[in-house]
């Protein structure tokens, strides 16, 4: 029998015009303190996110998005946040911000396989 894991797991949302607070699931980051392990996965729906506004700067989004990439694998090119530890850098990524790259409040879960669970929580809760 495998071991469970207890992760932590956070949506990461588009926000295209924050006064408006509607979103759109584009990524999710998939935290276990204990197996030292991070994860982003994202997919920007442009064309989803065309229903909510045309103003969006697509290239900025993923340069932002590449940014949670970096740090959750603790890449120098991730700056300094890149070089914190692994549960300070999912705190850093889930806080509460109001722009237009948001996180939802953590959620917890258990599993046996972290890669595994990513995946399913990516095309459950974004694909």
């Amino acid at each position: 029998m495998q071991d469970k894991h207890l992760y932590e797991y956070a949506i990461i949302r588009i926000v295209p015009k924050v006064e408006r607070e509607e979103f759109v699931n584009t990524g999710i980051i998939v935290f276990c303190k204990k197996e030292q392990y991070i994860k982003v996965l994202y997919k920007i729906d442009k064309a989803k996110l065309q229903l909510y506004s045309d103003e969006l700067d697509y290239d900025q989004l993923e340069q932002n998005l590449q940014a949670f990439v970096k740090i959750a694998q603790g890449a120098k090119e991730g700056g300094p946040i890149a070089a914190f530890d692994v549960p300070s850098r999912f705190r850093w990524m889930t806080a509460v911000r109001s722009s237009v790259i948001q996180t939802s409040r953590p959620h917890p879960g258990m599993c046996s396989n972290l890669e595994e669970i990513s995946e399913r929580l990516f095309s459950e809760l974004v694909l």
